[in-house]
């Protein structure tokens, strides 16, 4: 579990990386939606965590906010995006 959130969790970074160099608006909107989406399967692999008492209650805490405020920043993004289409 442990290595998924590890995988999904260093996607959301890379997929916004790759989105600075897109090479089209339409490039640009896919990379932050998968972004998007491997924040929203880091925060289900964090609580699996948690439920599994692999990480701590504060731990859960912090990674869990931390996640919910990359995930608030993603869907902002993505619907300010959607809207000016």
């Amino acid at each position: 579990m442990s290595k998924q959130l590890l995988r999904s969790g260093t996607s959301i970074g890379a997929n916004i990386a790759e989105a600075e160099f897109a090479i089209s608006k339409d490039d640009f909107k896919a990379k932050l939606y998968i972004s998007l989406k491997e924040c929203n399967e880091s925060r289900y692999w964090i609580r699996l965590l948690h439920k599994s008492e692999f990480i701590t209650d504060n731990e859960y805490n912090s990674l869990y906010e931390d996640c919910q405020e990359i995930l608030r920043i993603l869907i902002a993004i993505t619907k300010a995006l959607k809207e000016k289409s």
